[in-house]
């Protein structure tokens, strides 16, 4: 896991990534200093529940992604089915190359899970 992490964060733009079970224990992290992996991952936990109980009220599918864009970055959740990968990246970074990236470690880490 922690390879795919490394080859995701050398996209341009990506300050880091970890992939966090959906209680926030984290499974694999590659995360830049300026933060605590234990700290994003129960973040990540949080927010993926809320997002899936408000998805529920609205009779909408289970969560897949959610992108959050902030001043000092932007921060992408996606299922990947063992968890959630979590990436933060820089303010100004080209959000189809990001998500391209996403979803080519998403399907790197289904794969390893699945052998």
């Amino acid at each position: 896991m922690y390879q795919i992490l490394e080859e995701l964060n050398k996209t341009s733009g990506i300050t880091g990534s970890l992939l966090v079970g959906s209680d926030g224990i984290i499974i694999a992290a590659d995360l830049d200093t300026r933060f605590q992996d234990e700290t994003v991952g129960a973040l990540a936990a949080s927010i993926v529940s809320t997002v899936d109980k408000s998805l529920e009220k609205l009779q909408g599918t289970p969560f897949k992604q959610v992108t959050i864009e902030a001043d000092k970055g932007k921060l992408f959740l996606m299922d990947v089915g063992i968890g959630v990968l979590v990436v933060t990246t820089e303010p100004d970074v080209n959000m189809g190359l990001v998500r391209l990236e996403i979803k080519n470690a998403r399907h790197r880490i289904q794969t390893r899970e699945s052998m």
